[in-house]
């Protein structure tokens, strides 16, 4: 029987750091993030839809989309991110549930690596879900860094999700990524000792 790990955070919370983690106790994981870049390619289906609602303004030269270009475009407008989200969404989420059920034949446990799990009201593809949690200046500091963003806009960003202290009171076990990396590490072992995962 595998155990289905739904793992989220909010922006700039370093789940992709914990996310690497589950490799050291050989825990596939299903990145939606990925996922979501897969079916937005040129010849997918989602990739003549954004084409179709937002025009080739968002392609770069190679006819690829800019994620950044679409970005700005659906972080300004609440109306504009449903649109894509409609258009993104049923594709990654067909994606993941054929890779989620691929691998739980073989392991243990899988890991599906959601951003936005509870905004997209997808707890019930996973039997536990884990979020990696940060106070909201470390989340703040950390995101104007990754992305060289104004405060504004980090600002917008982290408001377009629900906020990381509402996602720990909605999990099943929070990793506190405010420390060091070792200190998460030690965390997330202690979690899957519990789940007897490992």
């Amino acid at each position: 029987m595998s155990i289905v790990i739904g793992l989220t955070g909010s922006i700039a919370s370093g789940k992709s750091t914990i996310s690497q983690m589950f490799g050291d106790f050989n825990i596939p994981v299903v990145d939606a993030d990925l996922i979501s870049r897969e079916v937005v390619e040129p010849g997918q289906p989602a990739y003549q839809k954004i084409i179709e609602a937002f025009g080739r303004e968002v392609l770069r030269e190679d006819l690829t989309i800019d994620r950044k270009k679409l970005g700005r475009i659906v972080f300004a407008e609440a109306d504009k991110r449903k649109q894509l989200n409609a258009i993104v969404h049923p594709e990654v989420r067909k994606e993941m549930v054929r890779k989620r059920e691929q691998l739980k034949e073989e392991y243990k446990a899988v890991v599906l690596d959601i951003p936005l799990l509870f905004e997209s009201q997808l707890e019930d593809y996973a039997d536990r879900t884990l979020v990696v949690f940060v106070d909201e200046n470390t989340q703040l500091n950390r995101l104007m860094e990754r992305d060289e963003s104004s405060i504004e806009e980090a600002k917008q960003r982290i408001a377009s999700q629900i906020p990381v202290q509402k996602k720990a009171e909605m999990a099943d076990a929070v990793i506190n990524n405010n420390g060091s990396v070792e200190e998460s590490f030690k965390q997330l072992k202690a979690i899957l000792k519990q789940w007897e995962i490992i």
